[in-house]
Parts: structure tokens; sequence; C-alpha cells
């Protein structure tokens, strides 16, 4: 299950690929990481069915029978798309796209010294270019944290799919579904459902890597 992944691009980058008539993030130049309930911007179709650059939380409603008291912190990650739960959010109003340009598993082995799960980065190259993931949005009421009480939000999610054989050996499970041109982006954003799921599918190999991981910080040494 992907909690984490990360924006650092541009303004101009994010518009040259989705295309957007209009801008609701201020012309937002992210550079963050992202975790599960933060605010990112996220590609979608206004009332008018024009496409638009928003902000939304990361967490589309949990599914009822999965709810524990009144706080409901989000799903991140949509593996069936064709529950009823998600049902409703497949039509082409409510898909989006969201910009990334990395993404992060945890490793199943626990380093023996610190006893943490190394965290890998994924991208599509060294580079880091951007990518969109596939996925869905709404504007949900509810409590999302305790403290702050129930809230209108826009809110969303993406799409997940079988693992590729590059995330495989890190996470088996499954892996974001990945979009790369304009036109994935176009027929997730507009094609009918059938059509547009046939994008659910896990990136080639050579279309990923593992980035490295970075060095540890050596210690200077002791003058005296």
């Amino acid at each position: 299950m992907c909690n984490l992944y990360n924006a650092t691009t541009t303004f101009e980058a994010m518009r040259q690929l989705f295309l957007p008539i209009h801008d609701l993030t201020n012309r937002l130049t992210p550079q963050m990481d992202i975790y599960p309930d933060n605010h990112a911007p996220i590609g979608r179709k206004n009332a008018d069915g024009e496409r638009e650059l928003a902000l939304a939380r990361w967490g589309m409603p949990t599914p009822p029978m999965y709810l524990k008291g009144e706080v409901d912190n989000g799903v991140t990650n949509i593996r069936n798309p064709k529950s009823p739960h998600w049902r409703a959010w497949l039509k082409p109003a409510n898909r989006c796209v969201v910009p990334a340009t990395s993404f992060a598993e945890y490793g199943q082995h626990p380093d023996p010294v610190t006893k943490k799960k190394p965290l890998h980065w994924f991208a599509l190259n060294e580079d880091k270019p951007l990518f969109w993931f596939a996925g869905l949005w709404t504007s949900w009421y509810s409590t999302r944290k305790k403290k702050e009480g129930p809230v209108q939000a826009d809110i969303f999610a993406f799409l997940t799919t079988n693992a590729n054989g590059i995330v495989k050996p890190i996470h088996h499970q499954a892996m974001p579904v990945i979009l790369t041109t304009a036109q994935e982006i176009d027929v997730w954003m507009n094609a009918p459902g059938e059509e547009a799921l046939k994008l659910q599918r896990p990136l080639p190999d050579d279309g990923l890597i593992v980035l490295p991981q970075p060095k540890a910080e050596e210690e200077e040494p002791l003058l005296i």
C-alpha cells in the first residue's frame, strides 16, 4: 500500500501534461512529500466538464463496514474500483489524476540495527520526471480528525494494481496505477468505464526504477 509519495515539479510541467483550463491552486509549484490526509494537487473536471487543477485531501470515504466510530481517516489506495462502494465515483466527473515524481514503499525486512523497515523510493528514472496516478475524487462531509470535527472537503485516492517486477521484490502486493502520457490521461478522464479501467495495469518493468538509497553522512574527523 502506497501511503507516501512526492511531488517535486513545477506548475508549468503540470499544465503542459494535463492541459487545464482553470487553476485553483494559485499556480502551485509543489515541492513536497505527501502523506495521508495531506492537501495535494489533483487534475479533475469541474461542473462544466472543463479541466482544472485543484487541491484536495488524500483519502476517499471508508466503506461503512470498516468504520470504527465517527472518525473516518479515509482510504488512500483503491484496489477494486468495481466494488459497490466505488462504483458511483467511476464516472468521468469523479475521475482525477494526481501529479507525482516518486512514490515510496517499505521493505519487508527490518534493518538489523535500527529495527525499522527501510523505505524505498520509485521513479520513472533518476531525473524523477512528472507522472500521474489514476485516481478518483469527491466532495465529502465527514469527521477526518476528532479535534477538527465534521468538515466538507474535496478528497481523493488513487488506484492500485498488481506490482511489476521492480516493485514486487520490495512490496509484492500492489503498486499505484501510473499514467505517463497525455493520451493515457485523456482516456482516464473521458473514456467509458470499461475502457478507462484497462489502464489499471502495472507499469512495464523498464519504465520504473528503484532510486538509490541516500548515503549515510560520514562523521567529520575529530581535530586535536
